[in-house]
């Protein structure tokens, strides 16, 4: 199993199971939805042929040096103010660095550990020709009370927000861990958590693309979109608690994907997008990696055509830094910029709109 982006700080203390049961769903999934949820690599391979050629095309050119660099093909980011969640490490870390050499007036560097933060912007600084405004924005995305808190605290200090990158992701093995709010600890912070946030912060969004035909809402997905379960196993909490750990995680990769999608649906006059940075082995691997002996025999067959966080980060730099009008507004993108193949989260309006009125249901905002 390919990990495509470090753990972050971004994940909380599991607390106690709360379901949200729906009337008329079963308790657990069903033998079809727990197969799903295990497949196999030869099984994902004959069900997504084309996702494993396109994910082997991008590995190659990973490895050959894709025709992405940072320093000359990055557009001018001069004015623009850049949020990025789970910035203090990993691809994250490395985005705000690359995109900090191209002039924006402010980047946002949203994340749980103030100390690693802090020494994050020390060090992203320490790269720099001349210093950059960079800030901490405190967030817990396992926290509804903190996503409120953050924005409040963006708000207040920004009147505009150009790019959002929404990286931040949690990986654990640990079954029937959940969220402060009884969400399974994955959906709940990978997505959910993103959700809110993107909700909260649509109305400085939608004001910044009043003056300007360039807003971008960036969401790093995962091909482990892959091993995700149906979406009413999504939607039913004790039924995705029942779910092995990729399974979970994955479907939080699939929710990201289909969000992306809704997102650019609703609201044409932004540019949403999801991503899949490619095959990275960071921090994200180890909690799993570390407990799952099949994980790591895949792991062990997947290094060669691995990136390090520098490569692995092209795709996020591609998304952020490329002339507008190369984007298409609801694409999910393999590295580096590959669209076009299709994508059955992105591409099921229905599912769309099904995870976006749920999600609004557990936030308990409107959208």
């Amino acid at each position: 199993m390919s990990q495509d982006h470090p753990k972050d700080d971004s994940s909380a203390v599991p607390t106690a199971q709360t379901k949200h049961d729906a009337p008329n769903a079963t308790a657990s999934p069903s033998l079809l939805d727990e197969l799903l949820s295990m497949r196999t690599p030869l099984a994902r391979f004959i069900l997504h042929p084309m996702e494993q050629i396109k994910l082997m095309g991008s590995s190659i050119r990973q490895m050959m040096g894709k025709k992405f660099d940072p320093d000359q093909d990055i557009t001018d980011q001069t004015g623009k103010v850049i949020l990025v969640t789970g910035g203090n490490t990993g691809l994250g870390k490395e985005t705000i660095l690359q995109l900090a050499k191209h002039h924006p007036a402010r980047i946002y560097l949203a994340a749980r550990n103030t100390a690693k933060t802090q020494a994050a912007i020390a060090d992203i600084q320490a790269h720099l020709a001349q210093p950059i405004d960079i800030r901490h924005l405190p967030l817990d995305l396992s926290s509804f009370a903190s996503i409120h808190t953050a924005a409040n605290q963006f708000t207040s200090s920004s009147d505009r927000l150009d790019t959002l990158i929404l990286n931040a992701a949690i990986m654990t093995p640990r079954r029937n861990a959940t969220t402060a709010s009884g969400h399974e600890i994955h959906l709940g912070t990978n997505h959910l958590g993103h959700f809110l946030l993107t909700q909260l912060l649509l109305p400085t969004l939608l004001h910044t693309a009043a003056s300007t035909s360039d807003v971008r809402i960036i969401t790093i997905a995962s091909m482990a979109w892959q091993m995700s379960p149906p979406l009413p196993t999504l939607l039913h909490t004790a039924s995705l608690l029942a779910c092995t750990s990729h399974a979970r995680y994955g479907a939080s990769k699939a929710a990201n994907i289909a969000f992306a999608a809704e997102l650019a649906r609703r609201y044409p006059q932004l540019t949403s997008v999801s991503l899949h940075p490619g095959v990275i082995f960071t921090g994200l691997y180890d909690a799993s990696g570390a407990a799952n002996p099949v994980v790591r025999v895949g792991v062990k067959m997947l290094r060669p055509f691995s990136a390090d966080e520098r490569q692995g980060s092209l795709n996020h730099l591609w998304a952020a830094g490329v002339e507008r009008g190369v984007l298409r507004s609801g694409e999910y993108y393999t590295p580096v910029g590959v669209g076009g193949w299709g994508n059955e989260w992105a591409e099921d309006g229905e599912v769309g709109r099904r995870l976006w009125e749920w999600s609004e249901g557990e936030v308990g905002g409107k959208g």
